[in-house]
C-alpha cells in the first residue's frame, strides 16, 4: 500500500480502487492523459482508507483541477482487467455522472488545459462525444457507454488486450 491509498502489489500484478468522474457538458466529455502517456482516459483517482468513492472523486478534482464538483450518481461499477507499465492491474472503478458547478471556468477552455497529480503533469480536455472512435480511449467500454443514455446502473467486466 502507497500512503492511505487503497492499492497493493503482489509480485508482477497490482490491485487498486479507484473513483472516476463521467463530466459531459455540450456533448464533449471530459478526458484526461498523463503528460508520458499516449491514451486517454476519465478524470479520477485511488481511494484512500476510510474515504467513501465519491469524497475521492471530490478530492481528486479539487487537487487536479482546482474546482468543486457535485457527484451525482453511481453509473458503472467495473472490474478492469490490463497491462500498464509493465505490471497486469486488477482495478475495481466506481464511475460517477459529475456536474461541475455552472460557473467553472473549464466549461470555457476549448483546447488542452493541465492539472497536476504529484509531480506528473496531466493534460485535460473536453473531447466531442461523436469523435471518441478516434482516439485512444481506455478502459474501451467507454466509447459505448459513454454514447448511450447514462440511465441506471450496470456492473461490467473489462479486459483489455
Amino acid at each position: 500500500m502507497i500512503g492511505n491509498m487503497i492499492m497493493f502489489d503482489h509480485g508482477n500484478v497490482r490491485f487498486q480502487l479507484r473513483a472516476v468522474g463521467v463530466a459531459i457538458n455540450d456533448n464533449k466529455v471530459l478526458i484526461h492523459r498523463a503528460e508520458k502517456d499516449d491514451f486517454w482516459a476519465l478524470p479520477g483517482g485511488r481511494i484512500e482508507l476510510l474515504e467513501s468513492s465519491k469524497i475521492t472523486l471530490i478530492r481528486e478534482m479539487m487537487e487536479e483541477l482546482r474546482t468543486e464538483v457535485e457527484v451525482e450518481r453511481l453509473l458503472w461499477a467495473a472490474e478492469n482487467f490490463f497491462e500498464y507499465e509493465g505490471k497486469a492491474f486488477h482495478e475495481i472503478g466506481y464511475y460517477y455522472l459529475l456536474k461541475l458547478p455552472d460557473y467553472c471556468p473549464l466549461y470555457s477552455n476549448h483546447e488542452e488545459f493541465y492539472g497536476d497529480e504529484q509531480g506528473t503533469k496531466l493534460i485535460f480536455k473536453w473531447h466531442p462525444l461523436n469523435e471518441l472512435k478516434d482516439i485512444v480511449l481506455y478502459p474501451t467500454f467507454l466509447k459505448e457507454k459513454l454514447l448511450g443514455p447514462l440511465q441506471g446502473m450496470e456492473h461490467i467486466i473489462s479486459t483489455e488486450p
